[in-house]
């Protein structure tokens, strides 16, 4: 094989992206093989977009059984990636699933199984943000041990700011049937994976989400959490789609140093020349504190973000390239998700690995016993271009 042909599955606002970079010959080695979507309006445009030649199937089931794409890529609402997931390795394809890999533990780890069942597909999940040079940086002084023992992480992540027309611009959106949850599963699962991929896995989890509180929606879009690590230190995540000018500031810190950014593509780093635990103990002065140096480390590179996740894709087809975003590890950052809202529904702090059941049976009462009545929806697909969002 020299070029992959991929099957964009579902075409809203993020699938039309990629079907579009795709179509443009912007990935090296994969082509546009095919289009899905339920919506008849849908595949009226991507005709009108893409030619005559374009295969198009109203069904997922039938775009997998044609033999015209060697991969998929999953942009569906979230309920259905597992699902489609699992059919896309039973009938012999590479698949690359929109985050979140689920909106529950438990299906995620039953496509995580099917995927280990076909070893030989390739399976990746659209953690774009994985390709910022700037996180990647990050992740590498914290694995060298640039800031020593971790210590405490707060991430203030609240420039996820969204319309009432965008929740009004699909009936699944922001219902717990329809998507399973809100802003932490639709925009905040980029952070919650970087979070865990720079600072590793906490083992408990008190979160406080409000529902509905800026937004005509039943589901949470504003939340503040609380986390415990396994040696002690602690973090605190703070997110909403309800707030402008929002901030994007994460601080890590720890035994030797701390890192900051705050909004910019650049790292503030603070570098103790005595560890703190050893000046603590150590030191005879009761005010003292250890001299440190502080320098900004403006990261090499461009981040590709969606762009570059596809071509990493196809890349790992072609060539077994590494994965920059195994989809296995998108149950972390969903652990994550599914814990904070867990802990606000019981008032509890939850402790990880997270009781999948229990979650399942929590979301399928929210479900049961909904009474929303979603504002006139209005379909749209929305510009997706230079955002994270979908």
């Amino acid at each position: 094989m020299d070029t992959v042909r991929i099957g964009i599955i579902g075409v809203g606002n993020m699938g039309t992206a990629h079907a579009k970079r795709l179509a443009a010959g912007e990935i090296e080695g994969a082509k546009l093989g095919a289009i899905c979507d339920i919506n008849p309006d849908r595949l009226k445009w991507a005709r009108e977009t893409f030619g005559e030649e374009l295969p198009l199937f109203d069904d997922s089931e039938k775009l997998l059984a044609s033999g015209c794409v060697d991969a998929i890529v999953i942009a569906t609402p979230h309920y259905f990636h597992p699902t489609i997931g699992i059919r896309g390795f039973e009938t012999g394809h590479h698949v690359l699933s929109e985050k979140p890999i689920g909106v529950y533990t438990n299906g995620a780890k039953e496509l995580i199984a099917a995927a280990k069942n076909t070893p030989d597909k390739v399976f990746a999940i659209m953690f774009n943000q994985r390709t910022n040079p700037m996180y990647q940086k990050i992740k590498q002084m914290i694995d060298e041990g640039a800031i020593g023992e971790l210590k405490r992480c707060v991430w203030i992540i609240t420039n996820w700011y969204r319309t009432q027309s965008y929740y009004n611009s699909g009936g699944w959106r922001a219902t717990w049937a329809g998507e399973g949850g809100g802003v932490l599963i639709n925009q905040c699962p980029h952070q919650l994976d970087l979070w865990q991929w720079m600072c590793g896995m906490p083992v408990s989890v008190r979160a406080f989400c409000e529902f509905g509180k800026h937004h005509d929606i039943e589901v949470e879009d504003d939340v503040t959490a609380y986390v415990k690590y396994p040696n002690g230190a602690t973090g605190v995540f703070i997110t909403t789609t309800g707030e402008t000018p929002g901030a994007n500031r994460l601080e890590i810190s720890g035994t030797k140093g701390k890192i900051l950014i705050d909004g910019r593509n650049q790292i503030k780093y603070w570098k103790l020349k005595t560890d703190e635990r050893e000046w603590c103990y150590n030191c005879p002065e009761g005010f003292a504190v250890p001299e440190c140096e502080i320098t900004e480390i403006n990261p090499e590179g461009e981040e590709s973000s969606h762009r570059g996740i596809l071509q990493n894709f196809t890349n790992a087809i072609l060539k077994g390239e590494k994965l920059i975003a195994p989809a296995e590890e998108g149950i972390n950052g969903l652990s994550l998700s599914n814990a904070m809202l867990l802990s606000s529904w019981l008032d509890r702090e939850i402790t990880l690995p997270i009781d999948g059941d229990l979650f399942y049976e929590e979301l399928q009462k929210r479900i049961a016993t909904s009474n929303y009545v979603k504002p006139e929806v209005k379909s749209v697909v929305f510009n997706t271009e230079g955002t994270y969002g979908r």
